[in-house]
């Protein structure tokens, strides 16, 4: 999942991966748009075995917002936009983490538009869930995309 509506592009100067209040951060209507996802999940009978986000503010507050369980970390869901980051370092990495996953584990990443499209090239709208599988071979088949309701 790409995170919801923050206003802006990019992350201003000065930005620190600590501090929220010198990132990009949600929109009133992003919290919103994630609460509203959450539900939307919940209603379908949608058990998560795992949550995982960047650690960028945005993302780990729209996966609190989702309130669908425990958020945990995982950096290599951290952009890599504007260098912040190795595209390929942290696509690596994230396949590596997709590999230890049981066949019936359904997870929940919540990133940003530049992990997504390096691991699925799809470019998702905030918000958006790309819903795919991983093969034990590494390979990706994207199954669908949802856009929050």
């Amino acid at each position: 999942m790409r995170h919801a509506s923050a206003p802006g592009f990019g992350d201003p100067e000065g930005f620190t991966l600590s501090d929220c209040k010198t990132q990009r951060n949600l929109s009133t209507a992003g919290r919103e748009e994630a609460r509203i996802l959450g539900k939307a999940i919940q209603s379908k009978g949608i058990k998560l075995t795992s949550i995982y986000s960047s650690q960028w503010c945005r993302c780990l507050h729209t996966a609190e917002e989702l309130r669908l369980g425990k958020v945990q970390a995982l950096p290599a869901l951290n952009s890599f936009f504007q260098g912040r980051g190795s595209s390929t370092e942290q696509t690596t990495a994230l396949k590596k983490h997709l590999a230890t996953l049981k066949p019936t584990d359904k997870v929940l990443y919540v990133t940003h538009q530049v992990n997504t499209t390096a691991l699925t090239g799809i470019y998702p709208d905030s918000g958006e869930v790309v819903l795919f599988k991983f093969s034990p071979e590494g390979e990706i088949t994207v199954l669908g995309r949802v856009q929050t309701p």
